[in-house]
């Protein structure tokens, strides 16, 4: 059986070499020169059209809505960007600078929340002091495993923070990971709410039942076709799906499948495609786009790096009726060609106008997806 001591054999003497070891599984991020950008041939249902809010935010991951301004973290090159005037004449500012893979991102009540692997950071009235921000810790307790140690951090309605803590493996038994935490703004009250879950970088709460749905990233080395990626819905605390003895609604894991049985654990509301990588899921709560799809699910999909042909480099949309997953189908596409990669959409966010906004870390862009019957 694998174990986290046994992972941790191996040296981490730097941050820098604990970034560089990304190469390892894939991660490796790309950004090009920002004037010689081009959208790549996106294909979307009629009426919809894609255009750049901008191509100066190298490693562009997740992103949350300020009051005015659009925040986007990265990953490798640790940085935080504020964009300005994001619908007409956008600017992007550093706003900070040598982070540890501050993945997460997360605004509220005028603060600006960032989460490192192994910290959580508050930036006060960031809108305010975009040109000289400042932040606190406000909580250091996390676990410092690189990976899946980059963190998806969001809101609920109950206004906590929601923050998964990753299993640090492609497949382990270890019970203080894989788990999706809640916590008070302060760093306080730490609760574990779901459990067995390999990897989540995408979180979000319906927009009517208040609950919180997720997309889990399946083991590798299964082969081409298993596991699928998971869509899951958390309808009680402490609720178990299945990690790392279950994969998908009934795949028993190989190695630790007598840890449990997949009829005990939660099956997910759909299985995505194998090794698609699904990311930053969003609800679509605007009204930019047509009524069929509203409060439905788009899921960025990152993209494989472990077939032996490429899946993923897209975004799906997963048609719900209830709680029950009615279809799943491609809404965005174009990333990938000819397994080249032209792109690697990440996180997703609903902008005031109703439009959707996409970022690609692959090429260091923000996206802007509108809608116009005309």
């Amino acid at each position: 059986m694998v174990n986290l001591q046994e992972l941790k054999k191996k040296s981490k003497n730097s941050i820098l070499s604990r970034i560089n070891a990304l190469a390892c599984f894939g991660l490796v991020l790309f950004s090009i020169n920002s004037n010689a950008f081009e959208i790549p041939d996106i294909k979307l249902p009629a009426g919809f059209n894609i255009s750049i809010v901008t191509s100066e935010t190298p490693g562009a991951r997740s992103m949350a809505l300020g009051n005015n301004t659009l925040f986007v973290s990265t990953m490798r090159e640790g940085k935080i960007y504020a964009i300005t005037n994001y619908l007409d004449q956008p600017k992007v500012t550093v706003i900070v600078d040598n982070l540890y893979m501050p993945n997460g991102i997360a605004f509220k009540d005028g603060d600006l929340y960032v989460a490192e692997i192994h910290r959580l950071l508050k930036f006060e009235n960031i809108e305010s002091n975009i040109d000289d921000a400042e932040f606190t810790i406000i909580s250091d307790d996390f676990p410092t495993d690189q990976h899946h140690g980059w963190r998806y951090i969001t809101f609920g309605p109950d206004e906590k923070l929601y923050i998964p803590i990753g299993s640090p493996c492609n497949y382990c038994d270890e019970p203080d990971y894989g788990v999706i935490t809640r916590i008070d703004t302060d760093g306080s009250n730490k609760k574990i709410i779901a459990r067995g879950i390999r990897n989540t970088v995408g979180i979000t709460f319906h927009p009517k039942t208040d609950e919180l749905w997720f997309t889990d990233n399946g083991r590798d080395m299964l082969g081409d076709d298993i596991p699928p990626g998971e869509l899951n819905r958390v309808s009680f605390n402490g609720q178990h799906f299945g990690f790392p003895f279950c994969h998908g609604e009934n795949i028993e894991d190989p190695i630790l499948g007598d840890l449990g049985t997949c009829e005990k654990s939660t099956a997910p509301v759909q299985e995505l495609d194998a090794h698609v990588a699904p990311l930053g899921l969003k609800f679509y709560t605007g009204s930019q786009f047509p009524n069929e799809y509203k409060n439905q699910i788009f899921i960025p999909e990152h993209g494989s790096w472990n077939r032996s042909k490429k899946s993923g480099y897209r975004i799906t949309i997963v048609k719900l009726d209830g709680n029950n997953a009615v279809s799943y189908e491609t809404f965005a596409d174009g990333w990938m060609k000819e397994e080249t990669t032209l792109g690697r959409p990440v996180d997703l966010v609903i902008a005031n106008d109703g439009s959707m906004l996409v970022s690609d870390d692959h090429n260091g862009v923000i996206y802007r997806i509108t809608y116009n019957s005309n």
